[in-house]
């Protein structure tokens, strides 16, 4: 896997995801309510339409799959180290697939630094085809990278991520770790650790973070944003406020001409009726890394491509990060198996600390004695009150432990909130010595391993690159006890 290969905006896709769910669910009463239809295609018009030559977007029949090429541009401050201000290029290049025959709606980025060939202007990185030519030139220029055959084009805008996700009622989300900045130089954020409701402009800082990560552990915090998102938002609360989503998406987007008509929106509110359900898979990207381009063969786009048209997943963790982390060796040597080193004293102390700041009452201070090998403390336990979706205030704690690779936490959580959203992805129950575990994967990874006790609800959350394994978070989460 790439380590700093850029990835799509989670706010680009979070407006894909809510754009495909209102569509099906104003296609499931346009069959006797045409003015839904219309309504949407005056909401498309809001933004100014894109001018693209004849010929330059493929047709298909009705129902058949289509690929829409989604495009985007962030802007910042000029004395933002991340990126100047007021550049034509584009930030995001990225294809989706409506096939409503296949398990998953496909999701490929292409790197903003990908070495390409440009029509007419030779061999550049692939986000100066927006500078050198627009949309049109960088849709000759996907065309010509991938072969594929592209319906639709959309250029999406920054604005509209905090309004929709406002929209739907914010997201709860298993924050991996602190996130701090107050430089100048970089937006500002301060997002604690552990389970918590993100709204607005902190979810957007939360997503956008990157100067202490590598693109690919951004890449994989976006993802698990989106992936909480969608489990918690129903189709009947996106049908609720499909009026508004609709306008927020209108109003930070341009479309092609084709996408701004009633037949044409028609045959796309039928195709997601049967897409929008499914799952978003993102294709994991194939290169290699160097000093200024991204560099891919021939092979790996094909590669690419094949599992983009059929939907195939990787398996294995969501990356590599082969950033490692310096730090002084460790004045005593710990016992270590399967990957794991006994860290019973460290892990009781984080207890002790916990009880000191709240926890121990209503909610034990379980610890962990086992621990990924080279795995630290990131700092004291976190002990805190949330109020839940019932309106009920319920007190948590959260450990936090960080491996020898930047960018990847994972850690310990306890909650007297017997029933989180969080829950709504377990698909496994297992029984294992006197607990019974809750199980959530992520393919073929362990993403959550969970149990409950009298008082309290418990779980270990994997890195966000999913690195651990699961044999070592089953038996992380089987070496938690108490004081």
């Amino acid at each position: 896997m790439l380590e700093d290969i850029p990835r799509p905006g989670i706010w680009k896709r979070f407006l894909i995801g809510s754009l495909l769910i209102v569509f099906a669910a104003a296609g499931a009463t346009s069959v006797a309510a045409f003015h839904e239809v219309d309504k949407i295609v005056n909401k498309l018009n809001l933004g100014p339409e894109l001018h693209l030559k004849k010929d330059s977007l493929a047709t298909t029949d009705p129902g058949k799959p289509q690929t829409l090429m989604i495009l985007g541009s962030d802007k910042r401050p000029k004395n933002n180290v991340e990126g100047a201000a007021g550049g034509g290029r584009s930030d995001t290049i990225m294809l989706v697939r409506l096939d409503p025959g296949k398990r998953a709606t496909a999701i490929m980025s292409l790197p903003r630094d990908l070495k390409v060939e440009i029509p007419g202007h030779g061999t550049d990185k692939i986000n100066a085809a927006y500078e050198l030519g627009g949309p049109q030139l960088t849709l000759e220029t996907v065309k010509k990278l991938t072969g594929l055959a592209i319906n639709h084009v959309v250029n999406v805008h920054f604005n509209g991520f905090w309004r929709a996700v406002n929209a739907v009622g914010c997201v709860w989300v298993d924050v991996d770790r602190r996130y701090f900045n107050d430089s100048a130089e970089y937006s500002y954020i301060n997002v604690q650790p552990g389970y918590q409701r993100l709204c607005g402009t902190k979810a957007l800082q939360y997503v956008r973070f990157r100067h202490e990560d590598t693109d690919i552990v951004r890449a994989a915090r976006q993802q698990d944003f989106l992936r909480q998102a969608k489990q918690q938002i129903t189709a009947s609360k996106l049908f609720d406020n499909k009026d508004r989503l609709m306008t927020i998406f209108g109003r930070n987007t341009n479309t092609d001409a084709k996408l701004r008509s009633r037949k044409e929106v028609l045959r796309l509110l039928k195709l997601t009726l049967f897409s929008a359900t499914h799952p978003i898979q993102e294709i994991s990207f194939r290169g290699t890394l160097g000093d200024s381009y991204v560099y891919a063969t021939r092979a790996q786009i094909d590669q690419m491509t094949h599992e983009f048209l059929n939907v195939e997943d990787t398996p294995g963790p969501r990356g590599e990060a082969t950033k490692k982390i310096k730090r002084p060796k460790p004045k005593q040597k710990l016992k270590v198996v399967g990957g794991l080193e006994d860290a019973t004293g460290f892990g009781k102390d984080q207890a002790i600390q916990a009880v000191k700041s709240g926890a121990g009452t209503t909610l034990p201070a379980l610890y962990p004695t086992l621990r990924l090998q080279g795995s630290v403390y990131a700092g004291p336990p976190r002990v805190y009150k949330l109020r839940g979706t019932d309106g009920k205030r319920y007190g948590a704690y959260r450990m936090v432990l960080q491996t020898g690779h930047a960018g990847e936490y994972y850690g310990l959580q306890g909650i007297t909130w017997k029933n989180p959203p969080i829950l709504e992805g377990v698909t496994e129950t297992r029984k294992i010595g006197r607990r019974n575990y809750e199980l959530a994967y992520d393919g073929d990874r362990l993403r959550l391993v969970a149990w409950r006790t009298p008082k309290a609800l418990y779980w270990i959350s994997n890195t966000l690159l999913l690195s651990l394994d699961e044999k070592q978070m089953l038996a992380i989460a089987r070496s938690v006890r108490a004081l």
